[in-house]
């Protein structure tokens, strides 16, 4: 049976992530969350003191950067893994949530990332969800997707993902850094977050995830019968 690249792309706390886990899980397929890369070297950045204003300090930093993603089967979650140790909770704190989009924002590290995205998706059959995927790191997808949700909306979800781990953080502080961090996205240079011209807009302000979940599959379902149907009257050519 063929396998497609569904490629999920849009603005923080719009149910991408959780969407796109759900969706691979259903179809069988690899899940890469992008984003969890971007926040892992946002959090190397910090550890080792770089300053992102240093072209040689932030390729040194690069070069030491390995990230993989783990399947948990006690807990049934994937983790985030950077240089060989689990960084999933740490890496989505808010902290982390301040600089990551000056961090992604840099050429260097949307290059450096994009290339290792790029291999992980080399053979299809993965749902991978970030800013660029559909316009960037894989712009043949077959199912592109881009989402969004109102800002508020979007704050209360995020303010219940902190506080669900323990992280109390004020809902004003959270419209904030959603706004600073859209700006910085649609506005670097670099792979900007765009919807791509062939991409199905998706809002998700009054939508559950399942409901999410239930629209991208059937994206899915009706690409990879359309590609059943080319098949088949290619062969019957032939």
């Amino acid at each position: 049976m063929s396998k497609i690249v569904i490629a999920i792309d849009g603005y923080s706390s719009c149910g991408k992530s959780t969407t796109a886990k759900a969706v691979a899980a259903r179809m069988g397929y690899g899940y890469i969350d992008t984003g969890a890369m971007y926040r892992a070297v946002s959090l190397f950045f910090i550890r080792e003191h770089v300053a992102l204003s240093n072209e040689r300090e932030v390729a040194d930093a690069l070069e030491k950067i390995h990230i993989t993603f783990n399947h948990n089967a006690r807990t049934g979650k994937n983790e985030t893994c950077l240089n060989g140790l689990n960084v999933e909770e740490e890496i989505r704190k808010m902290y982390i949530s301040n600089i990551v989009s000056e961090v992604s924002a840099i050429p260097e590290v949307r290059w450096a990332m994009v290339a290792q995205q790029q291999k992980m998706g080399r053979r299809r059959g993965v749902v991978m969800d970030g800013r660029d995927i559909g316009t960037k790191v894989f712009p043949d997808a077959e199912v592109k997707v881009f989402m969004t949700a109102d800002t508020y909306t979007r704050a209360r979800r995020r303010q219940q993902e902190l506080l669900a781990k323990g992280e109390l953080v004020n809902l004003q502080d959270i419209i904030d850094n959603l706004e600073k961090r859209d700006h910085i996205d649609t506005t670097r240079s670099e792979s900007p977050l765009r919807q791509a011209s062939d991409a199905k807009l998706l809002d998700t302000s009054h939508m559950t995830i399942e409901e999410q979940v239930d629209w991208v599959i059937e994206q899915a379902d009706q690409c990879l019968a359309q590609l059943h149907r080319k098949r088949s009257r290619k062969s019957l050519v032939e």
